[in-house]
């Protein structure tokens, strides 16, 4: 095989019929489907008017109480 030919499946990003590929394709499905419930969770959390939350946990200065 040629270097022009190549094999397409590797650069078409797509599953093709390889070893493994509906496994990943499942595990893929899962880690969407939990991203997506931790997302719905938190857009949940900061529409009920709950006390914020600071990603970076910053703490306020104690000192100029």
């Amino acid at each position: 095989m040629d270097m022009a030919s190549g094999d397409k499946r590797q650069k078409g990003g797509q599953s093709g019929d390889r070893k493994g590929d509906a496994a990943r394709a499942e595990r893929l499905r899962v880690a969407l489907r939990e991203n997506l419930k931790r997302r719905k969770a938190q857009a949940k959390g900061r529409s009920t008017g709950g006390t914020p939350h600071d990603s970076a946990e910053f703490v306020p200065d104690k000192s100029k109480g």
